[in-house]
């Protein structure tokens, strides 16, 4: 699966040229501040709080939503994994909202790649995505929510070794601190685990178990992949179209693949029982269903926002900051026990999480120091030349 996507990677764009720009020293005063940069950085820490509050906000909705699905009567797994992609229909608006605004900016125009290229990349992360849809809602089915929650941390450490090979990330001692305590974040969930579904068997635990690290280490894979995607194939700024785009095509093909195995799988029958048994009712019963498809849609917005504009394990670590939060929340709507393994492992993600922005700010401010120093020689030469 990584060898074929790599290959798509590696395909030329027709007509694709390398172009170098003239350089020109530019008299620029050190201590001024480029207004427009200023605000481009104020812009981009928007955006992240924004894609951020999506991921959290939304993996947990869509966890405990799916929870409920499964604890009130649910029982075809092929229609919760359905419903993780099928909600891609609420993004077509944006699309044109988006197209509509970059016809209107004044940015150069440049060359989208070909449909042959991009055509094979979404079909196999359709196909892709919709295997790791129906290992998560295995997992979910047959796992205790604390455990569930402890299995998908580990897909932190799978994204660190894949963003290692794929995408050359560097890992400094605030980044491997934040890995570390994040992954303890949910590690310790384990100990006080002691809720789980009715009638979970051994053979079902163990099914579950090993369904839920498959899909950890897939959807670490699929992030890296994305994110080299979007730095070999995509070649131009990111928007938020280009986000959609991505999401309206994977999410489509997805949801035909995971149709036609509801369909083969002959659950499609049970669905009408399913939902006249449901133990809230019929209504909630639908509402539970779309209420869980458009939360794993904006979650993936989230999610891959991040990934274009940071990093797929930046991505990664902030959906791993929420994995303690459905645990808690656990506590209020399914009448959980809240112990203080679940206070200590939310207070683990916090300082992980605090970690991982602090590095970023040394780097925000190590970048504006290297800018700074580039503005006075600069200015330095333009100096001597007017002497000259």
């Amino acid at each position: 699966m990584a060898m074929a996507v790599r290959n798509i990677l590696d395909m030329k764009q027709p007509g694709e040229e390398t172009k170098e720009e003239p350089k020109a020293i530019v008299e620029v005063d050190a201590n001024d501040v480029n207004p427009k940069q200023q605000q481009s950085a104020y812009k981009w820490w928007a955006e992240m709080v924004v894609y951020s509050i999506f991921v959290l906000s939304s993996q947990t909705i869509g966890t405990l939503l799916g929870r409920l699905y499964f604890s009130q009567g649910g029982k075809s797994k092929w229609m919760a994994t359905f419903v993780q992609s099928a909600g891609f229909p609420i993004l077509i608006p944006f699309l044109f909202l988006s197209s509509s605004s970059s016809s209107s900016s004044t940015t150069p125009a440049t060359t989208n790649p070909s449909l042959r290229v991009i055509a094979p990349l979404y079909a196999v992360l359709g196909f892709f995505g919709a295997g790791i849809c129906m290992m998560y809602s295995v997992g979910l089915m047959y796992l205790p929510l604390s455990t569930y929650s402890l299995i998908c941390a580990s897909q932190l450490g799978f994204n660190a070794v894949f963003s290692f090979f794929l995408n050359a990330q560097n890992f400094t001692p605030y980044i491997v601190n934040s890995l570390v305590l994040l992954t303890l974040s949910a590690t310790v969930l384990v100990f006080g685990s002691g809720e789980g579904p009715a009638n979970s068997s051994h053979k079902k635990y163990v099914a579950g178990f090993l369904s839920t690290v498959a899909a950890s280490a897939g959807t670490a894979l699929q992030m890296s992949l994305t994110q080299l995607a979007f730095h070999r194939i995509f070649k131009r700024k990111e928007t938020f179209r280009l986000i959609v785009e991505m999401l309206i095509c994977g999410s489509m093909v997805g949801s035909v693949v995971t149709l036609v195995g509801l369909l083969a799988s002959g659950e499609w029958r049970g669905l009408r029982e399913e939902m006249n048994g449901f133990g809230l009712g019929r209504v909630s019963y639908v509402m539970n269903l779309v209420g869980t498809a458009v939360a794993w849609q904006v979650f993936a917005v989230g999610s891959l926002g991040l990934i274009f504009k940071v990093s797929s394990l930046f991505s990664n670590v902030i959906a791993i900051l929420g994995l303690p939060i459905p645990p808690v929340m656990a506590v209020f709507i399914f009448k959980d026990k809240m112990s203080g393994v679940k206070v200590i492992s939310l207070l683990l993600a916090l300082w992980g999480f605090v970690s991982y922005v602090y590095q970023h700010y040394l780097d925000d401010m190590k970048a504006k120091a290297e800018q700074k120093e580039q503005q006075s020689t600069h200015v330095s030469e333009a100096a001597l030349i007017q002497r000259i």
